[in-house]
C-alpha cells in the first residue's frame, strides 16, 4: 500500500482530514517517483544481466546446490533457481515503485522460507542469490538510487531468512 493510500485510510478511519505531517510525506512520495521509477527501469531493462550474475555467483559460491543432489542439479533445475530469482528481482521493482515494502510482502514474501523448507530448498542459498542480485544491482546505480533499491533488496533477504 503506497504512502498515498495509507494517509488516506487512516485519516477516513478517523473521519479527519489529512494531516500536515502526511500531506508532507506524500508531497516528498510524489516528488520522488521520477527517481522510483529510473530505479525500476534500470532493474527491469538489467533483468537478464542481474539474474545472470547472481546466478553465477551463487552457484560459485554454493556449489552444493548445483552439485548431483543439490536443488539447482541440472539444467532443467538451474533455469528454475533463476526463475525464481527473477521473481524477486520483479516484486523488488513493484516495492520500489509503490515506495514500500507491502507489495513485496502480500505477493511474494509471507509463506516464502515455510515453501522452501518443504520443497528442501536452503532457503540461506536462496537469499544469498537475492544478495548477489543486490551486488549486481546497485552496482549499475548511483549511489541515492542504489541505496534506495537496497532497501527493498534487503527487506526480501530478511523476509527469506
Amino acid at each position: 500500500m503506497s504512502i498515498v493510500t495509507k494517509s488516506i485510510v487512516n485519516a477516513d478511519a478517523e473521519a479527519r482530514y489529512l494531516s500536515p505531517g502526511e500531506l508532507d510525506r506524500i508531497k516528498s512520495f510524489v516528488t520522488s517517483g521520477d527517481r522510483r521509477v529510473r530505479i525500476a527501469q534500470t532493474l527491469t531493462d538489467s533483468r537478464d544481466r542481474i539474474v545472470k550474475q547472481a546466478g553465477d555467483q551463487l552457484f560459485q559460491q554454493r556449489p552444493d546446490v548445483v552439485s548431483p543432489g543439490g536443488n539447482a542439479y541440472g539444467e532443467d533445475m538451474t533455469a528454475t533457481c533463476l526463475r525464481d530469482l527473477d521473481y524477486y528481482l520483479r516484486l523488488i521493482t513493484y516495492g520500489i515503485v509503490a515506495g514500500d515494502v507491502t507489495p513485496i510482502e502480500e505477493i511474494g514474501i509471507v509463506g516464502a522460507r515455510e515453501m522452501y523448507k518443504s520443497l528442501g530448498t536452503p532457503v540461506d542459498a536462496v537469499a544469498a542469490g537475492v544478495r548477489a542480485m543486490k551486488n549486481a544491482a546497485t552496482s549499475m546505480m548511483s549511489g541515492d538510487d542504489a541505496s534506495e533499491a537496497a532497501s527493498y533488496f534487503d527487506y526480501v533477504i530478511g523476509g527469506l531468512l
